[in-house]
């Protein structure tokens, strides 16, 4: 299940990708009115890649519970549009289903980078989801169907929505962090400063876990994302390594 929004300079390359490392599952695109010609893209690559395509209100909370509400499996998996699965995502997945008290998990993050300032970054969103039992959604947040509707899917919170989810996760069963590693785009650390963006976000979750409410969160995120100069922008290509 993958929310989308302006993704058109990258989405055909995406869609290939999950549909080479997921050759027999449903893949759901929700998309939330992007105005780049995303959608156009989308429906034009429906049926070479068996997509289901839907729209929604813009929200990744929106997006993702109206795509896992139309779904048919019995495990659902949500992907932000800027990453890419390990090779062994679907068996890594399944074989972890197969013990009854796990009712769901996520992959190890890492970006695809060198700089050192990203290894800081994904060891410690990692340690985070060991430590505390939160991941954050691109970590690729998966669990069982039925779990998800018991707890009614992704709470309407403006901000750490998926934390939310899978603190509720492990309310229902254990959950746990595969081994397999899930590559995420630094498209968003680049363009904000990747020091400063690095640092903002650990700073944001540790205000979570201490109890800030979404809403100033929320507002501190806004802030900052406003107040933050674009300092480079990756190219179309958001994998690029430098």
């Amino acid at each position: 299940m993958v929310p989308v929004w302006n993704e058109a300079s990258t989405i055909d390359a995406f869609v290939r990708h999950v549909r080479s490392r997921l050759p027999m599952a449903e893949i759901v695109l929700v998309d939330g009115g992007s105005n780049d010609g995303t959608w156009q893209k989308l429906q034009r690559l429906a049926d070479r890649h068996r997509l289901r395509l839907l729209r929604s209100p813009r929200g990744r909370t929106r997006q993702m519970n109206r795509g896992a509400e139309a779904s048919r499996g019995e495990v659902i998996l949500f992907l932000h549009a800027d990453s890419r699965l390990p090779h062994s995502c679907a068996g890594a997945i399944a074989r972890l289903l197969q013990e009854q008290e796990i009712c769901g998990g996520c992959f190890r993050l890492r970006f695809p980078r060198q700089e050192l300032i990203y290894r800081i970054s994904d060891s410690l969103g990692n340690l985070a989801v060991d430590l505390f039992q939160i991941a954050l959604g691109d970590h690729g947040i998966f669990c069982r169907r039925d779990t998800f509707f018991r707890i009614g899917g992704f709470p309407e919170v403006p901000l750490m929505e998926d934390a939310d989810f899978y603190r509720a996760l492990k309310r229902q069963g254990r959950v746990r962090q595969l081994r397999d590693e899930i590559e995420t785009s630094p498209r968003r650390y680049e363009e904000l400063g990747r020091h400063r963006t690095t640092f903002f976000y650990l700073l944001l979750l540790a205000l979570y876990l201490l109890g800030v409410s979404h809403a100033r969160l929320a507002e501190w995120h806004r802030r900052f994302t406003e107040r933050s100069p674009a300092r480079r922008r990756l190219p179309a290509d958001a994998f690029a390594r430098a």
